[in-house]
């Protein structure tokens, strides 16, 4: 089957990890994102001591199922815990909605003492990682956002409140383009944005 420009292609973004085949969670996001612009992420601090964290992770697909992920991290291990705890039940849950399942191990309990834990992934994105990213011309493999999440975002932003004319802007503020030549990656930073903020203000409200 040829990969056309509106599927997401793992392959192009497997690593080794002891041997094996291994997709990072940034990619699985992206996949799901690919697929299901309008899919649904939250997380949440279970508990915290002040040395482990454990977080869940939801992630649900309108019409196409949910899963919940949980992942737990200790200071000893890792400084930045918290955030490697949250990206690890984000993993665990994509793996379970079937984005990633055969390039991870998430779910082999089967007694290897490698641990794989990917860097923190921050869902609102830093405006100034992002502005870095963006200076750089799209790479070959970054291929353009589909119109399926164009339209998703467009349709986002209005709920907000937020103006074509200030949503191209911000586009242009975020990555230096047109939200026409955004590629798929980055209209998924800029949904996980949105609907940050979208949950951000129904929070207030129900406050």
């Amino acid at each position: 089957m040829t990969i056309n420009d509106t599927q997401f292609d793992p392959g192009r973004y497997l690593r080794k990890v002891n041997g094996s085949d291994y997709l990072e969670v940034k990619w699985r996001l992206l996949w799901l994102r690919t697929e299901h612009p309008d899919a649904t992420i939250a997380t949440e601090m279970i508990s915290h001591d002040g040395q482990m964290a454990l977080f869940r992770a939801t992630v649900s697909i309108p019409g196409g199922g949910s899963a919940t992920g949980w992942g737990s991290e200790h200071y000893n291990d890792f400084r930045d815990y918290i955030e490697k705890a949250e990206t690890k039940a984000l993993g665990r849950a994509l793996s379970a909605l079937g984005f990633g399942t055969q390039f991870c191990p998430d779910f082999d309990f089967t007694g290897t003492s490698n641990r794989i834990v990917d860097a923190p992934i921050d869902l609102q994105a830093r405006r100034d990682e992002v502005r870095e990213q963006a200076s750089a011309p799209i790479a070959a493999q970054e291929v353009l956002a589909t119109d399926k999440q164009i339209r998703y975002l467009t349709s986002m932003a209005r709920e907000l409140g937020i103006s074509e004319p200030d949503l191209q802007a911000e586009a242009n503020d975020l990555y230096g383009r047109e939200i026409t030549q955004l590629t798929r990656r980055d209209v998924s930073q800029f949904i996980d944005r949105l609907q940050a903020r979208k949950s951000e203000r129904a929070s207030h409200i129900s406050a």
